[in-house]
């Protein structure tokens, strides 16, 4: 049975819920790659002033001298190329919230690396929201982050748009046109296949441009 579609509005006032009773909860935002999961993320973030905060799984890039080590670079963004056991080991953290801080990676696109201890998040904070693609997958260690999330909502957005929205992404942070376009059609692809088999574990799915 496929999930109750929402617009961001209701996706909103579920966060707000979670949030309530002040006791740390874990909300997961995924989907393909474009579909506008960091752009829903920032919005429930930014909607709940200081009540949420966002740690992004990929922070849990493998760094890209480890990926020419492992003969990766090509497919950065697969599933092996993430360190799926470090994130679930901070997912284990950020949910039983006993540290005072706990610090967190980011991805910064700017130099196309992950940057260790980048994001805080204080223990009274209640809802950490947390995007990716691979949120869903069954699979290593990949299989034990659905249980840690209080919450997951899967966003689902007009195929060409996305894969239009992918483009231009890659080509704002330096790709050229034609290598961006060949790596969303062969690499982000690909990925993309994976999350889309996914959807089905998701608590919601949220539409982006609903109000």
């Amino acid at each position: 049975m496929q999930a109750t579609t929402i617009s961001v509005s209701e996706a909103v006032a579920r966060a707000r819920r979670l949030a309530a009773d002040g006791n740390r909860r874990l909300l997961g935002i995924t989907g393909p790659p474009g579909c506008g999961k960091s752009t829903l993320a920032d919005i429930v973030t930014d909607e709940l002033s200081g009540r949420a905060g966002l740690v992004g799984m990929d922070g849990f890039h493998l760094a890209q001298a480890e990926l020419v080590r492992l003969g990766r670079q090509d497919r950065k963004g697969a599933l092996d190329t993430f360190d799926g056991a470090g994130y679930v080991a901070l997912l284990r953290r950020l949910r039983d919230a006993t540290e005072d801080v706990v610090y967190a990676p980011e991805f910064r696109r700017e130099i196309e690396e992950p940057v260790n201890a980048a994001v805080a998040v204080p223990r009274e904070l209640p809802l950490v929201i947390t995007e990716g693609n691979y949120l869903l997958v069954d699979d290593g260690p990949w299989a034990q982050v659905r249980d840690l999330l209080d919450e997951a909502w899967y966003v689902v957005q007009d195929e060409d748009r996305r894969l239009e929205l992918l483009i231009e992404r890659h080509i704002e942070f330096g790709k050229a046109p034609d290598f961006a376009r060949d790596w969303v059609h062969r690499s982000d692809q690909r990925n993309a296949e994976l999350v889309q088999a996914t959807q089905s574990r998701a608590d919601v799915l949220v539409r982006l441009g609903q109000p």
